[in-house]
C-alpha cells in the first residue's frame, strides 16, 4: 500500500503575510564557504500566502498590498519564524513589509 505525503499549508489570518526568505549564497567570491552561523538574515523574501485584509484603528478595511509570488523587502528581525514540512517561513504583519522589489 502506497501512502502519499500530505503537504501542510499555511493560511495567515488578518493582515499577516507568510514569506520565505531567499537563501544567501554559501560561497563568497574568493571561494570561502560560509557556515550557517556566519550567514546574515536575508531581508528579501518571496510572498507565499496572504491574509484577508488590513483593518485600521478607525475600522476601515484595506486590501493587503502584496500578492503571492511578489519579491519583498522586510524588516530584518520582524515576524515569527516557523518550520512546516521541513521548510522555513516567516509570518509578518503586512505593515512590516518595506517594499515590493520589481525589475
Amino acid at each position: 500500500m502506497t501512502q502519499t505525503a500530505k503537504k501542510t499549508s499555511l493560511k495567515p489570518l488578518g493582515s499577516r503575510v507568510v514569506v520565505k526568505r531567499l537563501e544567501q549564497e554559501d560561497t563568497l567570491k574568493g571561494g570561502i564557504i560560509l557556515p550557517d552561523s556566519a550567514k546574515k538574515k536575508q531581508e528579501t523574501a518571496t510572498v507565499v500566502a496572504i491574509g484577508t485584509e488590513i483593518t485600521t484603528k478607525e475600522g476601515k478595511v484595506l486590501p493587503i498590498p502584496v500578492k503571492v509570488g511578489d519579491l519583498v523587502l522586510m524588516d530584518k528581525y520582524s515576524g515569527q519564524e516557523v518550520t512546516v514540512d521541513d521548510e522555513d517561513y516567516v509570518i509578518v504583519k503586512a505593515e512590516d513589509l518595506i517594499a515590493i522589489i520589481t525589475n
